[in-house]
């Protein structure tokens, strides 16, 4: 019995942060995902549009255009843009109202950066598309 392997899945990471960007990058290269990058709202926001991700994990403080702005944007196209509505915020905003914002904009999850180690945010995302 022949068995096709699963398909990679591909994310896209908007981060204005080098450092975490590259490194998101290689652990979640590692773990065998297709990886791309964005570091700015503008940039990211076109590789949503045209890009097909299983799952975008989105910062909220961009320079250009901010994670918000970006989910309305998403939301307001007709008929409403969404990779399979596997949006995952990773902030350091920690605001209720700006989770609740970004949940209600259609954000999957929301993640603040000093909670979670790199290792727990890979674990997150796999739990996130498991559940897909």
């Amino acid at each position: 019995m022949d068995t096709q392997p699963a398909p990679v899945k591909k994310i896209l990471i908007v981060e204005d942060d080098k450092y975490l960007r590259d490194l998101y990058v290689e652990i979640l290269q590692d773990e065998g995902f297709f990886v791309e990058n964005a570091a700015d709202g503008e940039e990211g926001y076109k590789k949503i549009f045209h890009g097909g991700y299983d799952l975008v994990l989105l910062d909220i403080m961009l320079p250009k255009m901010s994670g918000l702005t970006i989910l309305q944007k998403m939301k307001e196209e007709t008929p409403p843009l969404s990779p399979n509505g596997m949006i995952v915020i990773l902030s350091n905003v920690g605001q209720e109202t700006t989770i609740a914002k970004a949940i209600a904009l259609g954000a999957r999850g929301y993640m603040i950066k000093s909670d979670y180690t790199p290792n727990k945010v890979i674990n997150k995302i796999q739990e996130f598309l498991a559940s897909a």
